[in-house]
């Protein structure tokens, strides 16, 4: 089993979550996320006066899979997430965790099955 982790815009999340869905993928949390990287804040004007936002808006995708979907899940966010053909800086990242234990809460299922 592992984790995903991945960092997206905001307004590719309904297209992430539906590519995934179509791909087997149905089960994800979502988690508002800010932060920056290479691109390092933006400038921007309010009412007027112009100042730099350091921490720029993300959405953060924890999605936990068996090891037999790592792959295509990887492939399905990194094509729809990618903003134009050759994609842009801030486009976000995918991290792969290894997991060692998954619980089902409610009948206390472990392992892949929980998943």
């Amino acid at each position: 089993m592992k984790m995903l982790i991945a960092v997206i815009q905001p307004h590719k999340l309904g297209a992430v979550r539906e590519a995934l869905e179509t791909a087997g993928v149905e089960r994800m949390t979502v988690c508002d996320a800010q932060g920056f990287a290479r691109q390092r804040g933006q400038t921007e004007m309010y009412r007027g006066v112009e100042y730099k936002t350091n921490l720029l808006r993300k959405i953060a995708l924890e999605i936990v899979v068996n090891d037999d979907y790592v792959d295509r899940t990887i492939d399905v966010i990194l094509n729809v997430a990618r903003t134009g053909s050759e994609g842009n800086i801030g486009d976000g990242k995918v991290f792969v965790l290894p997991l060692d234990e998954s619980i089902r809460i409610s009948d206390q299922i472990h392992g892949p099955e929980a998943v």
